[in-house]
């Protein structure tokens, strides 16, 4: 019996020695196709047949493949028993789907949390201290004699920083913000431990809404996360709140958000993350008090080789032990009763 197959999806940009390696006990294929309509047809030509385990390396891969659904799913050889994707959230993939058709899944957890969690920090000065208006200054000319002048800032000293998704990019950003004097309180679908929090004050939903000076997503999208803040969450908020999202732009309604702002109830906001990336809303675009990122928050150098290395390495476990080193969450408890490769 020849070697097993392992399909690259995407390109590497960082560790392709380790993705070489992994030839010592697999067949590498890669495709050619350079868009889903294509790669379907590789599929259902039989080009992939044989591939036990792909890396897909996100987010160049989702150019040839789209969302992975059903369609994609069932196109896919019943070799297939392992997709590795490259990155912390994973809502391009219907996890669902995959476990009925026998597909394990993994995902980049702990990998990403220290550049994500920076990029929480930046937008978190950014939306305190105002700082877009002065960048918008000086790029039109009007940094000295604008009338009226742009707003003053706030310091961070003091303020209540809220945290909705105390995970490990939300822990992270906890240690990073109170460097900064920020009080943090947290939600969490369920309380953590006092020792895993690390001091922060667990509160339900809507006083963590009530009570944020700042409020910052670290949680994930799925379907009960989709356009969790919305019009009657902002109604909940403190006037003058200010909003910073590194999640997914699916957990924030940025009609709800543009109106929020426009109403004076939110009174800034630092993003990373869009609805229809990378479509903005255009009441983001052109409003002076929102710091706007083009998805950065794993954007190192040091974190994406960590990140390819990462999902290479969870191809490697599958193909030697029949199991990924970092199932998602969904199909843990699916594990037990999996067999071998």
């Amino acid at each position: 019996m020849g070697k097993p197959k392992a399909l690259l999806l995407g390109k590497l940009d960082h560790a392709q020695d380790a993705w070489n390696a992994i030839g010592e006990i697999a067949e590498l294929t890669t495709t050619e196709a350079s868009n889903r309509g294509e790669f379907l047809e590789e599929l259902r030509s039989g080009k992939h047949d044989g591939v036990v385990a792909i890396c897909d390396r996100a987010p160049p891969s989702i150019a040839q493949t789209g969302k992975w659904d059903e369609e994609l799913l069932d196109a896919l050889p019943e070799s297939v028993k392992f997709i590795a994707h490259m990155g912390a959230g994973y809502d391009s993939l219907d996890i669902a789907a995959c476990s009925a058709r026998g597909i394990f899944v993994s995902n980049c957890p702990r990998v990403v949390e220290e550049a994500t969690a920076d990029c929480a920090i930046f937008l978190i000065l950014a939306t305190l201290r105002g700082f877009n208006n002065g960048i918008m200054a000086i790029r039109n000319g009007t940094w000295k004699g604008a009338v009226p002048p742009p707003p003053l800032g706030h310091d961070p000293q003091g303020k209540v920083l809220g945290i909705l998704g105390l995970g490990g990019i939300g822990l992270n950003l906890k240690r990073k913000a109170e460097v900064f004097g920020l009080k943090v309180i947290y939600h969490n679908r369920n309380k953590l431990d006092d020792d895993m929090a690390e001091g922060a004050e667990y509160v339900n939903f809507d006083d963590l809404l009530a009570k944020s000076d700042v409020l910052s997503l670290n949680l994930p999208l799925n379907p009960k996360t989709r356009n969790l803040i919305s019009t009657k969450e902002f109604a909940k908020m403190k006037e003058g709140i200010m909003i910073v999202n590194t999640a997914r732009g699916g957990v924030l309604d940025e009609d709800a958000l543009v109106d929020a702002l426009n109403s004076g109830r939110v009174l800034s906001v630092g993003l990373d993350v869009y609805q229809q990336e990378p479509n903005i809303h255009p009441g983001l675009v052109s409003n002076p008090h929102v710091c706007l990122l083009p998805h950065l928050g794993t954007s190192t150098v040091e974190t994406k080789t960590r990140m390819e290395e990462w999902t290479i390495g969870n191809v490697r476990s599958a193909l030697e032990s029949g199991r990924l080193k970092s199932t998602v969450s969904e199909q843990v408890h699916l594990l037990a009763s999996s067999p071998q490769t």
